[in-house]
């Protein structure tokens, strides 16, 4: 019996530390044992925002440009109203491009996915052509598998002009605080619009690479490289303006977020 018993002392405690391992972890308000009136442990119709410049940066391919791409946004989980913009200006005063300026409404359809409608306006300016765009705007916004993030849109201007264009991006980590970035953006359009330098058909596409690193999570400057070319009557338009088809910049800039 003493032997029985020194046995039955030694694993007492086990059986303590084991007992609630047993029990599967349940949030507050959630499980069956929940009492009512617990709260959920998260309440996800809180409205909050988000303001992030996904890109601020100096480029030169022999001409130097000031390139932006931000936006902004308010609401909860479900339901936002967004404000983006992303454009380019010569640094010389030489003109440039406001790519867009939308608002726009966006619900959430499937996890990390959101659909979005609104209206934009776009605008090309400088010595050269001088045109304004007012449009409206339907499109995605998400996290796609293996973490691309990707934003697509269609956009219907005055006459029936039909534009669609798509960025994806992907951040490969190298340590918690560095990372490269590759970068894809490409639009195409139906019909031409020469005093916004855009031809029928592919328009452009843009491949860049951007290795950044974050002094604090909102805040990491950059450098890199992007090689963007034009197409078709595109193509045809720039060339009249006096510019190449296709050109390669190096790039420096800030992301940041607050």
């Amino acid at each position: 019996m003493n032997k029985l018993a020194r046995v039955l002392a030694a694993a007492a405690p086990l059986v303590v530390l084991a007992g609630p391992a047993t029990v599967p972890a349940r949030a507050a308000g959630t499980g069956p044992q929940s009492q009512p009136g617990w709260p959920l442990p998260v309440d996800d119709s809180l409205p909050y925002g988000k303001v992030m410049i996904d890109r601020l940066e100096v480029a030169s391919d022999g001409e130097t440009r000031m390139v932006w791409d931000a936006q902004a946004w308010y609401g909860d989980d479900y339901r936002r109203l967004w404000i983006e913009t992303e454009g380019a200006s010569a640094v010389d005063g030489g003109g440039g491009e406001l790519e867009n300026l939308d608002l726009q409404y966006s619900r959430l359809v499937a996890p990390f996915w959101d659909l979005q409608a609104g209206v934009g306006y776009r605008r090309l300016y400088g010595p050269g052509p001088d045109d304004g765009q007012v449009y409206g705007l339907v499109g995605v916004q998400g996290l796609a598998p293996y973490l691309f993030e990707v934003d697509a849109n269609l956009r219907l201007g005055s006459g029936g002009d039909l534009r669609a264009d798509l960025e994806a991006e992907y951040d490969a980590r190298f340590t918690q605080r560095l990372y490269l970035q590759p970068r894809l953006s490409a639009a195409a359009s139906v019909k031409s619009a020469p005093g916004l330098e855009q031809g029928a058909g592919l328009n452009t596409v843009a491949l860049g690479l951007r290795l950044r690193y974050e002094i604090r999570r909102e805040f990491a400057p950059y450098v890199g490289v992007e090689w963007q070319r034009f197409f078709g009557g595109t193509g045809d338009l720039v060339e009249a303006a006096g510019d190449a088809r296709a050109e390669v910049s190096l790039v420096a800039g800030v992301r940041a977020w607050f």
